[in-house]
């Protein structure tokens, strides 16, 4: 039973430390402004028109750090801080996302193998959620 606790301890301290640097440098470069005044909103727009695609909006959805491409409703989906910054970090996060709105319109391979791996991963972390939920409680089940 030790070993289940390591390996679910290694992996919940190292979600915690990335998650923990992801918004650390947001943090650190939303505060250095852009040369120009464009929101993330306009830099992904001006993005998308630059390379020619069309047919993708660009929308603001709630949460922090939440943004992210979705092939099915063509949409670029951007955390407010993201869709009304106008800074670095803003600037970085809707190019990036926008970058994947470019792979889907140049039929980018590996961007539909990403794709078809989304519902398999989403599946697999509710299952493990029930598995590190089992084995917390499993573990009281067994002790005298």
């Amino acid at each position: 039973m030790t070993g289940y606790w390591l390996i679910f301890g290694l992996f919940m301290v190292l979600s915690l430390v990335v998650g923990a640097v992801l918004k650390s440098k947001f943090a650190r470069y939303a505060k250095i402004p852009l040369g120009s005044t464009l929101s993330g909103k306009e830099v992904a727009e001006r993005m998308l028109r630059e390379h020619g695609v069309s047919g993708v909006q660009v929308v603001s959805v709630p949460g922090q750090l939440s943004d992210h491409y979705n092939p099915l409703t063509r949409t670029v989906n951007l955390s407010p801080d993201v869709y009304n910054g106008r800074n670095i970090s803003a600037a970085a996060v809707a190019a990036h996302e926008c970058g994947h709105a470019v792979q889907h319109a140049t039929g980018y391979a590996w961007l539909n193998f990403r794709s078809k791996l989304v519902p398999v991963q989403n599946l697999s972390a509710k299952i493990l959620n029930v598995i590190f939920i089992a084995m917390f409680l499993g573990v009281f089940a067994v002790m005298p």
